[in-house]
């Protein structure tokens, strides 16, 4: 169980617009975050823990959120060329990436007028997250939006086989380091009876990865580090389902946009070849393809849609003794 932690003398209310991605949850703060310093994404990424922690914790943890809660602090992008900055949490801390979330921030952006669209058309969101430039493109048919693809930044193969409790794991990049292991590996499958289960798999393949040298980002080590263990199970040519354990035990209910793209390095380099469909533990569905090959790795693009939840306001007493909440799990 999380500690709280006691928030400045003086909290403003917090707006939030809520979504969710195939079925994984996303909140984002449109007001009430102090100003994070920095020049550039990543470098409010690591200035976010002094300067707003006591927001990310109000949020996302109970009685406000969940174990499982995901969101985003809206900041400047690194330069004019892109339209939004964006720095994703969850309980535990800051992500690298987030492909469901820069699904749903591209159906926010054009929903909310924050980027002129075409009503019966395409329109490209350019979004800088701590890994890089990414981009959601949104379709929209008679200003209805129909899907969002994500592409991402380039993702590649880090390495085979590599030991961790006691089975081998495949090391892949898609904005985040991912190991990939077969379910039937550790004696189960994707199915929500298994969460549990798969939850204990992921923190002790996570753990055993600690300190390895593949897991070190080869050019800023700020990057470094597994995120997530993504299980998966084979359904036939072009299928599978996943289910990504990231953080400390924290499932995505998504197809996982990130792990996607990681996911899609490692099957290009075995031959694959056309559209990934790719199904959470939940029965959503994401469908994926590599867009492009370049020296710095695969292009993938990812298709999914996200769906507006909710608008909220929160607050917090003064006399609250459980402040800014704690997490069970």
């Amino acid at each position: 169980m999380s500690t709280p932690v006691t928030p400045p003398a003086s909290t403003p209310l917090i707006s939030t617009v809520d979504y969710h991605t195939g079925g994984e949850p996303f909140r984002i703060v449109t007001g009430g975050v102090p100003a994070i310093p920095g020049a550039t994404v990543l470098e409010r990424r690591a200035n976010a823990p002094a300067a707003a922690d006591h927001v990310r914790r109000l949020l996302c943890h109970e009685p406000r959120g969940h174990a499982d809660m995901y969101g985003c602090f809206l900041v400047p992008p690194d330069d004019p060329g892109a339209h939004l900055g964006v720095l994703f949490w969850h309980k535990d801390g800051y992500s690298t990436a987030c492909g469901h979330g820069t699904i749903a921030l591209g159906v926010h952006a054009v929903r909310e007028g924050l980027v002129e669209s075409d009503p019966d058309g395409e329109t490209d969101v350019v979004v800088d997250v701590p890994s890089g430039r990414v981009t959601a493109r949104v379709r929209r048919q008679a200003g209805r939006v129909t899907a969002v693809t994500f592409v991402s930044v380039p993702s590649y193969v880090i390495a085979r086989g590599v030991p961790a409790a006691g089975i081998e794991t495949d090391l892949s990049y898609g904005g985040a380091i991912y190991a990939s292991v077969p379910a039937k590996a550790v004696g189960l499958s994707v199915e929500p009876r298994h969460v549990g289960e798969l939850i204990a798999w992921g923190r002790r393949i996570k753990a055993g990865l600690e300190g390895h040298p593949a897991t070190r980002h080869p050019g800023d080590d700020r990057l470094s580090g597994v995120y997530g263990v993504i299980f998966y199970d084979d359904l036939g040519p072009g299928r599978q389902r996943n289910v990504t354990v990231f953080a400390d035990g924290e499932v995505d209910r998504s197809p996982c946009g990130s792990g996607t793209a990681a996911r899609l390095a490692l099957l290009h380099e075995d031959g694959h070849r056309g559209t990934l469909v790719h199904e959470s533990v939940v029965g959503s569905v994401f469908r994926a393809r590599v867009a492009a090959e370049t020296p710095a790795g695969v292009v993938p693009e990812i298709e999914g849609m996200a769906y507006r939840t909710g608008r909220h306001t929160f607050e917090l007493d003064p006399d609250d003794p459980i402040g800014t909440g704690f997490t069970l799990r």
